[in-house]
C-alpha cells in the first residue's frame, strides 16, 4: 500500500510507519469491535499514528474500514474461492462451512466475521457501512447459487431443488455461526451444528 507512511513521534519528528501493518491492526479493532463500535482513538492508538496520518494515508473512517474489509476478504476469506470449486454441491457447503468455523473461532483472531458484527448496527453513520458489506455479500450468494444450479444441472442435487432457497438457507447458517461464535459458543458444539446441517443436506 503506497502512501504518506510517517507519524508523529517523540519531540515532533517524523517517523515513518508500515501502512500494512498499520491496516492489520486497524483490521483486528473492526473485526473485534465492528464498524460502529471502533473509535478513531483505538484505532489509532492500535495502528501507532496520529490522526492526521491516519486521514493522509487511509481516508476516513470509512475508507479505512473498507481498506480493512478488502483485507479481511483476502486474507480470511480465501477458502470461500476454494470451497466453490469442490467437485460436488456438498463438498461445497462442507467447505464453506469448515472454513468459517476455522475463521471465526481461531484461537489469534477475534471470534465471529466482520461483515456480520458490522452489519449488526443501528445509526445513521454506520448505514453506508451496512449496505455495503451486503452488496459485497451479494456478490458471493450469486456466485453460490450459480455453483448450486450447476449441480442441480448435473444431478449432483435433486432437480427439483431451489437453489436460491437453499443457498439463502446456508447464508442463514454461516450467520448464525458468526454470532454464536462471537458471543462465546464453543468450536466444538459449533462443529456438531455443522455436522447437522449436512446431515439434512439434500443428496440426489
Amino acid at each position: 500500500m503506497e502512501c504518506s507512511a510517517t507519524t508523529t513521534a517523540v519531540r515532533g519528528r517524523p517517523r515513518e510507519f508500515d501502512p500494512d501493518q498499520a491496516l492489520a491492526a486497524a483490521l483486528r479493532v473492526f473485526w473485534k469491535r465492528g464498524y460502529e463500535g471502533a473509535s478513531l482513538s483505538e484505532l489509532t492508538e492500535a495502528m501507532g499514528i496520529t490522526k492526521p496520518s491516519l486521514y493522509a494515508c487511509f481516508g476516513n473512517k470509512e475508507a479505512l474500514f473498507k481498506k480493512a474489509l478488502d483485507l479481511y476478504e483476502r486474507d480470511k476469506l480465501a477458502y470461500v474461492g476454494t470451497a466453490l470449486e469442490a467437485p460436488s454441491a456438498r463438498g461445497v457447503v462442507e467447505r464453506l462451512l469448515r472454513g468459517a468455523l476455522a475463521t471465526h473461532c481461531g484461537s489469534s483472531d477475534p471470534h465471529g466475521c466482520l461483515g456480520v458484527i458490522s452489519t449488526l448496527s443501528g445509526s445513521m453513520e454506520a448505514d453506508s457501512i451496512r449496505d455495503h458489506v451486503i452488496a459485497r455479500r451479494k456478490s458471493s450468494e450469486v456466485a453460490l447459487v450459480a455453483r448450486l444450479e450447476k449441480a442441480k444441472a448435473e444431478g449432483d442435487l435433486p432437480q427439483g431443488t431451489d437453489a436460491v432457497a437453499l443457498a439463502g438457507c446456508l447464508s442463514t447458517m454461516l450467520g448464525g455461526l458468526s454470532i454464536k461464535a462471537q458471543s462465546g459458543t464453543s468450536r466444538q458444539d459449533l462443529e456438531h451444528a455443522v455436522d447437522a446441517f449436512l446431515g439434512i443436506w439434500p443428496s440426489r
